[in-house]
């Protein structure tokens, strides 16, 4: 038997090919398992993988001691493949893994069907919810909303839209309106909708809204409140111990609860307060106190915003290093223009990964004084300096460093 990594990266799938009908016909294939449990599906340029998880963590903390199983599929990965497919927040075994990817392509490609990595995935976990009597899946898209693989889902309990932004505008389109078009294109016929009116897209997804008949639903009001050393989320005027910082997640968490409002499933105030104080998502403004260092996972214009914003409210009086690496399909002219300022150190890490940005790639398009760095023992001697490391611009990149982190 492969292992599930040597097929997912052989280079026939590992390519992005948007569309439906091939998932559709294995899914028919193999009798339907994504009709056997009741989905969130979310879909945003940022925000998708933190909303889901405050969803995920909430249902799981409300269903503990009961035999009510919670699936959450979310994409890219940090480090391993088995992160994007969980089940009560443990990833699938790595035999379960391999056996599942080896079972659905050799079945693919006995019915002449080459499904990319991404369609592979996406069938090997509807597969092994219903194979595990999954009830709810919090399902996250990989790329846009209408032609992603995992928009075979017929009925969601809610349609969620995170932030809309520019990102992956080869594909989905050059304005926020042709991307927003392509996000809302998860909403069903009556299906049941969140978005914040803060959304770039808001008047496009209003527009889909109306087009199906579906239902914009209320969200609540949140804050993020900082002080005394602790993180807080005002919900409604009511405030929670809540565990991922950044103002921004205020309408993350916003969504989250909305969508969780509106599914009609009974969720007790404890199971919300005992899962905000808990949840985590791993290189999301992740700050370790005792090294001084802050992992981000920013990997477009919106993102770094996001993140230097955050910096210059938490550490205003702080030096700060930051070590950046991304993909070379990203804006990282528009990247490095928000994130630095003249007083920063700028480190740039050439990772080995196959569509990284090179240095000398950087400097030829982007006039910046940066120091490259080429090995981890360089980064390992950064991080232990006194003033604030930020790593930061892909998470291929922090996925490369997941070790040390």
């Amino acid at each position: 038997m492969k292992t599930a990594e040597s097929i997912l990266t052989n280079y026939k799938k590992f390519h992005i090919s948007l569309g439906l009908e091939r998932t559709q016909k294995i899914l028919n294939m193999l009798g339907n398992p994504e009709n056997g449990f009741k989905c969130f599906h979310i879909a945003g340029t940022n925000g998708k993988g933190s909303t889901s998880k405050i969803i995920n963590d909430i249902l799981v903390e409300n269903f503990k001691n009961t035999d009510v199983k919670i699936g959450l599929f979310t994409s890219p990965h940090i480090a391993r493949y088995n992160e994007r497919i969980r089940i009560n927040n443990e990833n699938i075994p790595d035999y379960t893994f391999d056996k599942l990817v080896n079972l659905i392509d050799d079945f693919a490609k006995k019915n002449n069907i080459e499904l990319t990595e991404f369609e592979l995935l996406t069938v090997v976990a509807f597969y092994y919810f219903y194979l595990k009597r999954v009830k709810y899946v919090v399902l996250e898209t990989g790329l846009g909303g209408s032609f992603d693989s995992t928009n075979v889902i017929k009925n969601p309990l809610t349609c969620i839209i995170t932030t809309i932004d520019f990102d992956h505008t080869e594909r989905l389109g050059k304005t926020i309106n042709e991307i927003a078009s392509q996000k809302a294109g998860i909403i069903k016929k009556n299906s049941k909708v969140v978005i914040s009116e803060n959304n770039l897209g808001y008047k496009t997804v209003l527009n889909k809204i109306k087009e199906e008949n579906a239902i914009l639903i209320d969200i609540p009001k949140v804050k993020i409140i900082f002080e005394n050393e602790k993180n807080y989320a005002e919900i409604d005027g009511k405030k929670y111990e809540f565990n991922l910082l950044g103002s921004h997640q205020a309408d993350n968490l916003a969504l989250a609860l909305g969508a969780i409002n509106a599914s009609g499933i009974k969720i007790s105030n404890k199971a919300i307060k005992e899962a905000l104080k808990n949840v985590k998502w791993k290189f999301r403004l992740d700050y370790n106190k005792e090294k001084n260092l802050l992992i981000d996972g920013a990997h477009n214009p919106s993102g770094i915003k996001v993140l230097r914003e955050f910096v210059d409210e938490r550490f205003q009086n702080k030096k700060k290093s930051f070590i950046f690496g991304c993909l070379k399909n990203k804006d990282y002219n528009k990247m490095l223009e928000i994130l630095l300022k003249n007083e920063d150190e700028f480190y740039f890490f050439e990772f080995d990964y196959p569509n990284a940005l090179k240095f000398d790639e950087l400097c030829e398009k982007y006039k910046v004084k940066a120091q490259k760095i080429s090995n981890i023992k360089e980064i390992k001697d950064i991080i232990k300096k006194p003033n604030l490391k930020i790593l930061c611009g892909s998470l291929y990149m922090l996925g490369r460093l997941n070790e040390i982190l």
